[in-house]
C-alpha cells in the first residue's frame, strides 16, 4: 500500500529510488566523494555508504558553498542521488540540487527520517509530493 506525503518543491523534476536516511546533516564538500558517491566524512552516520541513485533524506545541509559544486560533479559523474528530501532546505543544498537537476522537496508533512532504508520512494519536485511505496 502506498501513500503520499506533501512537501514543498525546491528543485524541479522527478526521481525514484531506494530511500537512504541520515538523521545527521550532510556536507557535500569533504563529506561525499564526487567520483564515487560514497560518504567519506569520518564518523558520519552514512560513512562508507553510496548515495548514488538513492532518494537521500536528511535534515539539512552543512558546510561550504562549494558543496553545491560537489553535487554538480556527482551528477556529471552519474553518482548523484535520484532525489533529495530535507526537513528544512538551506541555500547550499537547494542551489546544488537546482544546478545538478536533482529533484528536491523539503518540509514534508510527515518526516521520512524514521523510515527504513531501502523503502521505495518517488519524489516530484514540481508538485512537492513524495510517494512512499
Amino acid at each position: 500500500m502506498s501513500f503520499t506525503i506533501k512537501g514543498r518543491g525546491i528543485s524541479k523534476g522527478e526521481g525514484k529510488g531506494a530511500l537512504l536516511v541520515s538523521p545527521e546533516p550532510i556536507s557535500f564538500l569533504s563529506g561525499v566523494d564526487p567520483e564515487t558517491g560514497i560518504v567519506i566524512e569520518k564518523g558520519h552516520f552514512l560513512e562508507g555508504k553510496s548515495i548514488a541513485g538513492k532518494v537521500l533524506a536528511f535534515p539539512y545541509g552543512k558546510g561550504s558553498t562549494v558543496g553545491s559544486y560537489v553535487m554538480y560533479a556527482l551528477k556529471r559523474n552519474n553518482k548523484a542521488p535520484a532525489a533529495i528530501i530535507n526537513e528544512e532546505a538551506e541555500t547550499i543544498i537547494a542551489t546544488g540540487a537546482i544546478i545538478a537537476d536533482i529533484p528536491m522537496v523539503d518540509k514534508p508533512q510527515k518526516s521520512l527520517l524514521d523510515m527504513a532504508d531501502g523503502t521505495s520512494v518517488s519524489v516530484d519536485g514540481n508538485t512537492g509530493e513524495i510517494i512512499v511505496e
